[in-house]
């Protein structure tokens, strides 16, 4: 909707650049998800229901006040981080315009993803996506409105874009909570008070969370350089890059939606002390996960061209050669990444996040960004070389994953890896 403004190719670099700082600021709530469906699964798989509330009850205090930290300080920041980003001018702008409310409304954001995790951890995921489904008509709805000013709604813009969102998602969170208090989901209770901090069980979050969110840092710092790459080479790049990062995500969604229920299942499998079981999930987790994003690679490289024009980019324009060249940059690299999204699914639901932190921060901090660097300008590729170095990342994390997995430590080390 935001590539048929008028001023499209601000509004796609100025969201090319904030999505970035909104992808960095998940990074607390990311780590405490992680540590949550660890925790809730391996609860489930032993049969300790109990347990399993009060790591609810407990997660959601701490979603609470990271939210509040985020808004606060990410509508702080926001401007030296997208002008850090390269973002100058009326990018800068309408970034802003962007970020601030979205920023400001994290709370609806972040409940979302913790509850759609626990009810993961219990191998519940029917009910999240029914929920999503809904969120997601409201989303389009008010998207249409506030960005272009249909069916009386005020044209916002890219600003429409925040807002449609933050409110989707509080409509999302309120029907979730409904739902679950009306017996939806048994034995899952929302709690609508306020307990005693378990310091113990946060101690135990922190430590599967803390290396999750390392990754999310990592994998944040991987993009920014991208972004910060290009950006200096040439501004439309940027566009042509929030653009790829779109579709990528979408692409992502059947692997991770794969990944993150294998994580759940191998957590419930290790709760039982059924190691084998954990194995095979593993190994089924990553025939499909390959399978899957192949089948996809496929259509990134064949079908690049329809698949940029539903942004609306002009034919013949550099962002349309840009973006056709990220998109199907990212489609090559699609078969590794559905073997490292499989193992890092083992290592998650394992409680092996710190392994999972070592090897997004050898192939990202010691591969990707130098050869990003190497590619983009002392070889002279220019934007394409420092996209090419991302999928070159994921197949040593892929290798390195699978090094993981039939050393088989991840089986006996768990929470405490």
């Amino acid at each position: 909707m935001c590539g048929r403004l008028p001023d499209s190719e601000v509004a796609l670099t100025a969201l090319g650049f904030s999505t970035q700082i909104v992808f960095l600021l998940m990074v607390a709530m990311i780590g405490l998800t992680v540590g949550t469906v660890a925790l809730v699964a391996r609860a489930h798989g032993a049969g300790e229901a109990g347990r399993v509330t009060h790591v609810l009850m407990q997660s959601t205090q701490l979603t609470g006040l990271v939210a509040l930290f985020v808004a606060t300080v990410g509508n702080l920041l926001a401007p030296w981080m997208l002008r850090l980003l390269g973002a100058t001018g009326e990018p800068l702008v309408v970034g802003l315009a962007y970020l601030r409310p979205l920023l400001t409304g994290s709370i609806f954001f972040y409940m979302n993803i913790l509850y759609a995790a626990v009810l993961r951890g219990v191998g519940n995921t029917r009910l999240p996506f029914a929920v999503a489904i809904a969120s997601n008509v409201v989303n389009i709805v008010l998207n249409y409105g506030f960005i272009l000013g249909g069916w009386g709604f005020p044209a916002l813009g890219v600003q429409g874009a925040a807002y449609g969102t933050v409110i989707s998602y509080a409509f999302s969170i309120v029907l979730m909570v409904l739902l679950l208090r009306r017996g939806a989901v048994p034995g899952i209770t929302v709690p609508l008070r306020i307990c005693k901090m378990d310091r113990p069980l946060i101690r135990e979050l922190w430590d599967v969370g803390w290396p999750a969110a390392g990754d999310i840092v990592i994998l944040n710092a991987g993009l920014i350089s991208i972004v910060a790459f290009i950006g200096r080479i040439d501004e439309v790049a940027v566009a042509a890059h929030g653009v790829g990062i779109r579709v990528q995500s979408l692409a992502f969604v059947p692997g991770m939606s794969i990944s993150q229920c294998a994580g759940a299942m191998i957590g419930n499998a290790l709760g039982r002390g059924d190691v084998e079981e954990a194995r095979r999930v593993v190994r089924a987790a990553r025939r499909l996960c390959t399978l899957v994003m192949t089948v996809l690679a496929i259509v990134f490289v064949a079908l690049a061209y329809p698949i940029v024009h539903i942004f609306d980019v002009a034919p013949g324009s550099a962002l349309e050669a840009y973006a056709v060249d990220w998109v199907r940059i990212l489609g090559v690299g699609m078969a590794p990444v559905g073997i490292w999204i499989a193992y890092a699914g083992m290592l998650g639901g394992a409680g092996a996040t710190m392994r999972s932190l070592r090897i997004n921060f050898m192939t990202t901090i010691w591969l990707q960004i130098p050869l990003s660097w190497v590619f983009g300008y002392p070889l002279g590729f220019g934007v394409a070389g420092v996209w090419a170095a991302f999928p070159v990342a994921f197949i040593f994390k892929a290798a390195l994953g699978h090094r993981e997995y039939t050393s088989g430590s991840w089986t006996r080390t768990g929470l405490h890896a």
